[in-house]
């Protein structure tokens, strides 16, 4: 199960950190045809709104993925639970201004690989 929940962490952060403007197949590898998500908004988004948002978005910024574990749901499809937190671009340290969101993303095997079906975001306050 270790082996898993990083193989999972390390796609999420690739999903994060890629700048999908250079390398825009990562999301079409990464997500789901049928991908939706909730965002911190607490609306529901498409697919295509989400792949213009990692299309548009910082690329320099980063994350850290803090408590990070998953929960088999079935054989071939696991949900991550993770608290997400900015790092300040330039020193690598955690963003005083906003203490991170708690997220949940669901994935699904499909033959060797794995795809993001759904993603939740809920900002701390």
């Amino acid at each position: 199960m270790e082996q898993l929940a990083a193989l999972i962490k390390q796609l999420e952060l690739k999903l994060l950190h890629t700048d999908m403007r250079v390398n825009p197949s990562v999301a079409d590898t990464l997500l789901s045809e049928e991908f939706e998500e909730i965002g911190n908004d607490g609306r529901a988004h498409s697919r295509q709104a989400v792949v213009e948002w990692l299309l548009h978005k910082d690329a320099q910024q980063k994350w850290s993925l803090e408590d990070f574990r998953v929960k088999m749901l079935s054989n071939d499809v696991v949900m991550a639970i993770y608290r997400a937190v900015k790092m300040n671009a330039s020193s690598e340290t955690y963003s005083e201004t906003k203490k991170g969101s708690l997220r949940s993303s669901i994935w699904r095997r499909h033959g060797d690989s794995w795809k993001m079906v759904f993603h939740q975001a809920t900002e701390q306050q």
